[in-house]
């Protein structure tokens, strides 16, 4: 964690930060409750620019967590209010919130937190939950007892717009059918992917299918209240489960389905694969889907649906070899379904290249759209096409940092350790947290892609099962489930919650059931939880399986 954050306090610092790199800096800092580390970064930031108002209220939102300074915070709260109607708001209005009785300002909390949430779609997306726990503790001491209740239903310990069940598995944002473009509704929290519909004269195209029947079907029934037209075809823009398996509520007419020339080859590599982890999945379902399109491209070629042009395009693809664009020029928009995905491909299966990622990229730079619109919700916010230039410029620059770590015979960890920011990323400030949220995925994935399985080092030349390294921890800690509490109680002091849940999963194996074991561990789970809640969805989804969380969506 501390090397993420380093990175963020470096880019937060450059010139024309932008707000969204240190309010994600901020989340992290919060989230491994460093306050005065917090506080004295912000504070000297605020000191060098008075009137920077989203660093002086961050520097006041960390003071007010330290002890007898709530007073000073305070001040710096309505100081930078004073200077910003945004921000500074959010952050006043959750900090008093936690104060002993609101500071005996519960009103301006309430009054903070409900224009939040009045223009929330203006803020940066990942804060609403902590707007819904403020409101709460302020509406009980106003004695507005069923607000209070409302707002807390949707509040947590969390800030992120995730929600995640065991029933209908994980979700980005709250669902809404969002006209992205003219004509173009996007299927946005109905299922973990997105996908969309384009309105045409003649009848609507469909780009991806979602991962269930149910789900394809819940977007459709909203789409009626918009348009009566039939679907006439469905193009898929690759196989992956969450993008195919609920196709069949898509094609009860005679649509026709379109995917890539390698889809069919694809298929058969995702369902010969492992299934996902836990809540990837809504209840339980196969990964395993079985699909035959109508229509495979293996060239560009243009469709023409109701006076409406669809050029497609075959990419080798970031994640997959069969991915399939759809640039829709009259709408200025290019569907990449999960092209970008920040892990190089699901980090579950063998598939991705960082080449293949770099060609693709630069095929939708060409077409020049307006709009990029990803296979999920984080991406179309992260990685635009404003962004792409600065994101492509700095992943070259990592891939030959990554090549050059192998050739020097680093092992995968000490090249993860390297924090490699690229300067570039100085001159494209929007490219940061995609940036960020890619890069430890990316040097995995191309490390795993370029040496083999024994490293000179002697990484993968023996392997061990986890029961027998609980033992031979065992006999470290004397043979006791207290030593194993004691290291992981330590470690979780430290912040190093990932390592803290590796010696108490090894303890649990020695002495399983002891209960200050599984105390510790879920509080050590849901500070993972917190801490991968803006920068790492696919960790947040496997810390939240493990800790059966479930999390309603927050609106």
């Amino acid at each position: 964690m501390q090397l993420k954050i380093d990175a963020l306090k470096e880019a937060a610092a450059w010139p024309d930060a932008g707000q969204r790199t240190p309010v994600v800096l901020a989340s992290q800092l919060m989230a491994a409750e460093r306050y005065q580390e917090g506080y004295d970064y912000f504070a000297a930031r605020s000191d060098s620019a008075p009137t920077d108002a989203l660093s002086l209220a961050l520097a006041g939102a960390f003071q007010s967590r330290l002890d007898g300074r709530a007073e000073e915070a305070i001040a710096r709260l309505d100081a930078a209010t004073g200077l910003d109607l945004g921000l500074p708001h959010y952050f006043r209005g959750t900090s008093l919130a936690r104060l002993p009785e609101c500071a005996g300002r519960a009103q301006t909390v309430v009054a903070d937190l409900e224009f939040v949430l009045a223009v929330k779609d203006q803020f940066p997306p990942g804060l609403m939950r902590a707007a819904y726990e403020g409101l709460s503790h302020a509406y009980e001491l106003l004695g507005r007892t069923q607000e209070a209740q409302a707002a807390r239903s949707r509040s947590g310990r969390l800030i992120t717009d995730y929600s995640v069940t065991a029933d209908d598995g994980f979700r980005f944002v709250p669902q809404k059918l969002a006209e992205l473009a003219p004509g173009v509704h996007v299927a946005q929290g109905y299922d973990f992917s997105d996908f969309a519909f384009v309105v045409t004269a003649e009848g609507i195209v469909a780009i991806d299918a979602a991962s269930t029947p149910e789900h394809a079907a819940s977007a459709l029934r909203d789409l009626r209240q918009i348009t009566a037209l039939p679907i006439t075809h469905v193009i898929l823009t690759h196989a992956h489960w969450d993008h195919v398996g609920g196709l069949n509520a898509l094609t009860t007419g005679d649509a026709t389905v379109i995917a890539q020339a390698n889809f069919p080859d694809e298929l058969r590599h995702q369902n010969s694969g492992p299934a996902p982890f836990r809540y990837f999945l809504p209840g339980g379902r196969s990964h395993r889907a079985q699909v035959v399109p109508d229509h495979l491209v293996s060239e560009p070629e243009k469709l023409t649906v109701g006076g409406v042009e669809f050029v497609l395009i075959p990419i080798a693809g970031g994640e997959t070899h069969d991915g399939l664009i759809i640039h829709v020029p009259d709408r200025e928009v290019v569907f990449t379904g999960d092209m970008s995905m920040p892990y190089l491909g699901a980090p579950f299966f063998a598939e991705g290249s960082a080449e293949g990622l770099f060609e693709a990229m630069e095929t939708v730079m060409e077409l020049h759209p307006r709009l990029l619109i990803h296979g999920h919700a984080g991406l179309t916010a992260a990685y635009t096409i404003e962004a792409f230039p600065g994101l492509l410029a700095a992943f070259r620059d990592l891939d030959d940092a990554v090549r050059a770590g192998i050739t020097d015979g680093l092992t995968l960890v000490e090249i993860l350790q390297l924090n490699h920011l690229p300067k570039v990323l100085k001159e494209h400030p929007s490219a940061v947290i995609g940036y960020l949220v890619t890069r430890d995925h990316f040097i995995q994935r191309v490390h795993r892609q370029r040496t083999g399985y024994w490293h000179p080092r002697g990484e993968g030349v023996e392997h061990f099962t986890p029961a027998e390294l609980a033992a031979a921890a065992d006999l470290l800690g004397g043979g006791t489930a207290a030593a194993f509490h004691t290291a992981g109680a330590e470690l979780t002091r430290r912040g190093e919650h990932a390592l803290a849940l590796r010696i108490l999963d090894l303890g649990l194996l020695s002495h399983p059931g002891t209960p200050e074991l599984l105390d510790l561990r879920q509080n050590v789970l849901q500070r993972l939880v917190e801490r991968h809640q803006l920068l790492n969805p696919f960790k947040f989804i496997y810390y939240a399986g493990l800790a059966d969380l479930e999390l309603a969506p927050p609106a």
